[in-house]
């Protein structure tokens, strides 16, 4: 891997600030290999070295990976002043790193959301050309029907004139709330949402579940979060 500035290395772990690096670095208080090192213009390959901070080993990361369990409320945004954003959610050595959501959830709408600083897989897992899926589960008023799902697997042309690529609805239950389940090749504004609209049946609740080959961590709680793994990330990367 290339060299990088030590205190560039530092920051990209979120805990500290560059300013608080040089500072550290001055004082002695990091070690490259055991050694102290008295300037942050120092550059170092930070996967061939280890590097401790005020005794505290620094994991490096080249980028960073988490999965989120949105609740409703929140914006999916670095930043909005329209009110909180899934931000807000993490805590301040995250919020350091730059990180952006990967797509977008409505802000009533649930589940998972990838937040990366990797901009590169991030878009691609969002480009038009690639039709990753999207899962969601929802919940609507008014009896799904057969005829739904033949609609959605057709492509359903909405009234605003949106063409929407085919997609799969799976009924779980039906009556005067229906379950389901909605799968996207696409995103939309408002997709899932408009495409159930459409077919006269309003979406009570929405929850994304599944996005490509990544399932929602049913262990997480509603608004907590995990780093990817290193598999799950390369599971990513596959699908691009």
């Amino acid at each position: 891997m290339e060299k990088q500035r030590l205190d560039k290395i530092i920051a990209s772990t979120g805990k500290w600030s560059r300013k608080e690096a040089k500072e550290l670095t001055r004082r002695g208080l990091v070690t490259v290999d055991g050694f102290a090192v008295r300037s942050v213009e120092e550059k170092f390959d930070p996967e061939s070295v280890k590097i401790s901070v005020n005794g505290e080993a620094l994991f490096y990361r080249r980028y960073t990976w988490i999965m989120l369990n949105k609740p409703a409320g929140y914006l999916s945004a670095t930043e909005d002043g329209r009110g909180k954003t899934v931000m807000d959610l993490l805590p301040q050595d995250l919020r350091r790193q730059e990180l952006f959501p990967v797509g977008r959830l409505d802000k009533d709408t649930e589940g998972l959301l990838l937040l990366t600083n990797e901009g590169g897989l991030a878009h691609a897992l969002l480009s038009p050309r690639r039709h990753v899926d999207k899962v969601y589960y929802t919940r609507t008023a008014g009896r799904l029907t057969e005829e739904d799902c033949q609609a959605f697997a057709a492509g359903l042309s909405l009234e605003d004139g949106l063409q929407c690529l085919p997609a799969k609805l799976e009924l779980l239950s039906v009556g005067e709330v229906s379950e389901a389940h909605v799968t996207l090749r696409e995103g939309k504004f408002h997709q899932a949402k408009r495409m159930l609209a459409a077919r006269g049946k309003p979406v009570l609740y929405l929850e994304r579940v599944q996005m490509g080959n990544l399932p929602l961590d049913l262990g997480l709680s509603r608004g907590s979060f995990r780093f990817l793994t290193e598999e799950e990330i390369e599971g990513l990367r596959a699908l691009v």
